[in-house]
């Protein structure tokens, strides 16, 4: 058993790769925008992805996708703080995983029973998060990415994709490791701030990642790496999906990140019979 796989503080045994759900609870996702705003519906999806045999749910109130815009921190908890409870309440053994660049966000869910924080900035869009995650001392899962929602899709460049963000997290790690914070994630980023060959030059690459001696996130879920290199619609790029997923698997990944729980679970059972 690796290290990571002992490290109880990070609330999951990564032995074995672990599915996390996800939960979007916006009207402006890329892929299931609008499906899950109503009581009923949070409950249901929620109870789905547990049952499919995810350990980890992610829920988001604000849109990350290329060219969105933020919703307020007022309407980001507005919608939180009352998902937590109703998942709380409904759900057995889930993680509750909140997608948010915003340290007050992260300080208010974790009050109310999240359980990860997932920053798709790494600390670079509110520079209270490293203090707030320090503090809080939860999980924490470090995204890379270049530029902005509005601009990281217009030319991204990079001197060498991997030893760049490679880089970028080694310096992320360090200042929390002086903080006496090792309670670390990483997620390369995939589609922010990437062009389709970063894409899979990381994926290919990903083994690298693991000198960090850090849980690696995977999400590839239905993204536009995979359905425009396929000349297909998002709703048509679960296959695709589960075929990055298994690469993603070989290569390294803990946790894999999808909209998809039951067919990313068969990914990693077949996954792990070969490992």
């Amino acid at each position: 058993m690796s290290k990571i796989a002992k490290d109880k503080t990070n609330y999951i045994d990564f032995s074995t790769p672990v599915v996390m759900g996800i939960l979007n609870i916006t009207t402006d996702s890329f892929f299931d925008g609008g499906k899950f705003l109503t009581k009923e519906n949070i409950i249901k999806q929620a109870q789905k992805i547990e049952e499919e045999g995810a350990k980890i749910i992610d829920i988001g109130a604000s849109s990350s996708r290329p060219g969105s815009t933020p919703v307020s921190e007022e309407i980001e908890l507005e919608r939180l703080l009352p998902a937590i409870k109703l998942i709380q309440k409904n759900s057995k053994n889930l993680k509750i995983s909140i997608d948010t660049f915003r340290a007050k966000v992260a300080e208010e869910c974790i009050k109310n029973g999240a359980h990860i924080i997932n920053d798709i900035s790494a600390g670079d869009k509110d520079l209270k998060m490293f203090e707030t995650i320090i503090n809080l001392d939860v999980p924490y899962i470090m995204m890379h990415m270049q530029g902005d929602s509005k601009n990281m899709q217009v030319n991204p460049k990079y001197e060498d994709v991997n030893s760049d963000i490679i880089s970028f997290f080694e310096q992320k790690v360090k200042y929390l490791n002086t903080k006496g914070f090792k309670k670390i994630i990483i997620d390369p980023g995939f589609g922010f701030g990437k062009t389709i060959e970063h894409n899979y030059e990381i994926l290919k690459n990903l083994k690298k990642f693991r000198e960090l001696n850090l849980p690696i996130l995977a999400g590839l879920s239905r993204k536009s790496m995979i359905y425009n290199l396929l000349e297909i619609s998002a709703e048509e790029a679960l296959n695709g999906t589960s075929i990055a997923n298994t690469i993603s698997l070989l290569n390294g990944a803990n946790i894999l990140r999808v909209h998809d729980v039951k067919q990313a679970v068969e990914c990693i059972r077949i996954y792990s019979m070969i490992k």
